[in-house]
């Protein structure tokens, strides 16, 4: 069920630069193009899991998108063929799946697929940069409900670098107004993981001051995303609305 599309005309504070926003999944589907199907053979439960994709992340980067009127940098491809949100040479960066892959099928893989779509969402960002304006990146990507047979205790997960003075006001902001459009949901920051972990939000970080860049990865439990109907639908409307508030406060 798509969004409703809120009213976000005269988001920018006075006096500070114009807002951009950039929206981007990583993690968007589990698909194994034809060429390399044989080397998940007898791995397809695998795929299926959270392990092969984020599920609900890409419904929810869509809803975002288009109620925000903004791009979205998206992949389907699973991360179990080449991890998206791993800097180039993470020790992670394959699955295990490709650990006795040869060093030219890896090179193969980073060329298709990481170094593109890396490559597209940096220049949207880095080209609103350099027109004058401030990007708010949000990545969006969900996470299981259970991981080690610990339960993780959230609905809704918003990380940040908390060095970085704008990803933290507008953290704290969407924060507050997710408790006031669903006050029944958790919501937590820098969590189930960090937001200065490798992801990236934080080789953007790198690349681009916190005046003009802000990040940050949004994680949605993925029980919404298994009972489905109306119950997940309405989290969707719940998110953009609470952006739209937090980025007009």
């Amino acid at each position: 069920m798509p969004a409703t599309g809120p009213d976000v005309r005269g988001l920018e504070a006075p006096g500070a630069p114009p807002i951009r926003l950039v929206f981007t999944c990583e993690h968007g589907g589990n698909r194994v193009p034809a060429r390399y199907r044989a080397l998940f053979t007898g791995h397809e439960a695998l795929l299926d899991s959270h392990r092969g994709y984020d599920p609900g992340a890409l419904a929810l980067a869509r809803d975002l998108a288009r109620a925000f009127e903004a791009p979205l940098v998206a992949s389907t491809t699973s991360r179990l063929l080449v991890e998206l949100n791993r800097s180039p040479h993470h020790p992670r960066l394959f699955s295990e799946v490709l650990r006795a892959a040869s060093p030219a099928l890896r090179a193969e893989l980073v060329a298709r697929y990481y170094l593109p779509y890396r490559t597209r969402a940096e220049r949207l960002i880095g080209g609103a940069i350099m027109r004058g304006r401030q990007v708010i990146h949000i990545s969006s990507h969900s996470f299981t409900p259970a991981l080690d047979m610990v339960a993780r205790n959230t609905d809704i997960g918003l990380l940040y670098d908390p060095a970085r003075p704008g990803e933290r006001a507008l953290c704290l902001r969407w924060q507050a107004a997710l408790a006031r459009h669903a006050p029944h949901r958790k919501v937590r920051r820098n969590y189930p993981y960090t937001g200065k972990s490798d992801g990236f939000c934080a080789w953007l970080r790198r690349r681009f001051g916190a005046a003009d860049y802000v990040g940050i990865e949004l994680e949605i439990n993925q029980k919404f995303v298994l009972a489905g109907g109306r119950e997940w639908g309405a989290l969707r409307r719940v998110v953009v609305a609470a952006l739209a508030d937090a980025l007009r406060a």
